[in-house]
C-alpha cells in the first residue's frame, strides 16, 4: 500500500516524538528503476556502461534527486539470454515494484524486453540494443531507444562510403538480428547514393564463433574493391588479425560499424587497422565543455577513461531523470506521454526522443582509424547528428505497426 505524503509526514512526526527516532524505511522512500544488462558477457562495454549510469545517478541524487525523491536503481544480469531478461523483468516489476525499466545490450534480448514492456504496459528505456525492430517492426507505445539505431549508424557510414569510387562490395556480419539489419540498411542507403555499386558476396558467421580464415578466403575469392564489416568484440579481433596475415586489407576499402569504439579498438593495441572508415568514440579529442567535465568526473571516480558504453549509460540515466522531471509523476501513461518529444542537452549534444517512433536523435562519431603511440585511434572524425540519418515519417509509418 502506498503512503500519501501527508500520512508519511504525520507518521514520521509521531514516531520521532514518541520514540525519538526517524524511521529510515520511510525516509528512504525512492523512485525505483529496474536496470537489465548483460554484465556477465562483453564486459568491455557493459562495465563502462554501468560506470556511466552510476556516475549520472550519483550526480542526480547529490543534486536532490527528482520530485523530492532519490532515484534507486535495482540492477539485474540477463546473461545475454532473452528468456532470462524477461524473467528478471518480471521480478523487477512484480517483486521489486520498479517504476520503469532501462538497459539491455544484445538486440534479441532488447526485443524480448520490448515485447514484455508492451504486454505489461511498463516504460522501457532501451539503452543499447541496435536492431531497427526495437522502434519499428516491433515498436510499441512503452518502448523508447536511446542509442542511434543500426539504420542510423549504417547510413552515417554509407554517406561517406559512397564517396569512394569502389563498385564491387562485399559484407560480413554476425548472423542475428543486429547483423542482418546492419547489412540491409547499409546496402539500401549506399545503393540510393550510388546505383552503380554491386554486392558480390555476403558472409554470415555465427556470433562469436567466427572462422576468420575461412571468412577472409571467401571474401577474397569474390574479389571485392570494398568490404562492409559488422563483426565486433572477439570476432573483430580475429577478423583483423587473419586479414592482416593474409594481406587482404591492402587493396580493399574497409568500412566497419562500431570499430572505432574504444571497447573494440583498444584491445587490438598495435594490431589496430589503419584507414578504415568507422563509427566510434574519440573521447580523447572531444573538447566541448560538457564532455570535458564528464571525462574529468569519470576519471576521478573510476580512475579510468570513458568508453562508448560509459556515454550510453550516462545518457540513459539522464533520460530517466528528465522524463521523471517532465512528467512529475511515476504514472506509466504520463511518463510515456512525457517521453514522446522529450529533449535534453547530453554530454555529446542535444537528444530528442521522437514521438513518431520513440527513437532518440543521439548521434555518433564517424572517422578513420589510425595508429598513434602503438594503439588505435580515430582521426579526421566528425559528429553525425542522429536526426539527419533517420527515415522520413512516411517510411516510419510503413514500418511501425502502431
Amino acid at each position: 500500500m502506498k503512503i500519501s505524503k501527508l500520512m508519511f509526514v504525520l507518521l514520521t512526526v509521531m514516531l520521532t516524538l514518541v520514540l525519538g527516532i526517524t524511521p529510515a524505511v520511510f525516509a528512504a522512500d525512492s523512485i525505483k528503476v529496474g536496470e537489465i544488462q548483460t554484465y556477465s558477457k562483453l564486459t568491455n562495454f557493459t562495465f563502462p556502461y554501468r560506470n556511466g549510469w552510476q556516475l549520472a545517478l550519483e550526480e542526480i541524487n547529490k543534486a536532490g534527486g527528482v520530485m523530492g525523491k532519490q532515484i534507486e536503481v535495482i540492477s539485474r544480469d540477463d546473461q545475454g539470454k532473452p528468456g532470462e531478461a524477461v524473467k528478471v523483468a518480471e521480478e523487477l516489476v512484480g517483486k521489486d515494484k520498479v517504476d520503469l525499466l532501462m538497459g539491455t545490450f544484445f538486440s534479441h534480448v532488447g526485443l524480448a524486453v520490448t515485447d514484455f514492456a508492451k504486454r505489461n504496459k511498463v516504460l522501457f528505456v532501451a539503452a543499447e540494443p541496435l536492431s531497427d525492430a526495437v522502434v519499428w517492426a516491433k515498436g510499441n507505445r512503452y518502448t523508447f531507444r536511446l542509442r542511434p539505431s543500426t539504420y542510423m549508424q549504417a547510413a552515417m557510414l554509407a554517406v561517406d562510403a559512397a564517396k569512394n569510387p569502389a563498385k564491387r562490395w562485399a559484407t560480413i556480419a554476425p548472423n542475428y538480428a543486429y547483423g542482418k539489419d546492419a547489412v540491409a540498411s547499409f546496402q539500401k542507403v549506399l545503393k540510393a547514393k550510388r546505383p552503380d555499386v554491386e554486392f558480390v558476396a555476403e558472409q554470415w558467421p555465427a556470433l562469436f564463433k567466427i572462422n576468420a580464415g575461412a571468412e577472409i578466403q571467401a571474401l577474397a575469392d569474390a574479389k571485392p574493391e570494398a568490404v562492409y564489416n559488422v563483426t565486433f568484440g572477439g570476432d573483430l579481433a580475429k577478423f583483423v588479425r587473419e586479414g592482416e596475415l593474409r594481406g587482404f586489407f591492402k587493396n580493399v576499402f574497409m568500412v566497419s560499424l562500431l570499430s572505432g569504439e574504444p571497447e573494440y579498438l583498444d584491445p587490438l593495441k598495435g594490431e589496430a587497422p589503419e584507414g578504415w572508415l568507422v563509427t566510434g568514440y574519440p573521447w580523447y579529442d572531444i573538447k566541448t565543455p560538457a564532455h570535458t567535465k564528464f571525462v574529468k568526473a569519470y576519471q576521478e571516480k573510476f580512475n579510468d577513461y570513458p568508453r562508448t558504453g560509459s556515454v550510453v549509460g550516462y545518457n540513459t540515466m539522464y533520460s530517466v531523470y528528465h522524463v521523471l522531471k517532465k512528467a512529475g509523476t511515476t504514472d506509466t501513461e504520463k511518463m510515456v506521454d512525457a517521453m514522446e518529444g522529450l529533449t535534453f542537452d547530453s554530454i555529446i549534444g542535444p537528444v530528442s526522443y521522437r514521438k513518431i517512433d520513440h527513437q532518440s536523435t543521439m548521434g555518433a562519431f564517424v572517422g578513420y582509424t589510425a595508429l598513434k603511440d602503438g594503439k588505435g585511434v580515430m582521426v579526421n572524425w566528425k559528429y553525425a547528428d542522429g536526426q539527419n540519418y533517420l527515415p522520413s515519417n512516411a517510411e516510419v509509418m510503413k514500418m511501425r505497426p502502431e
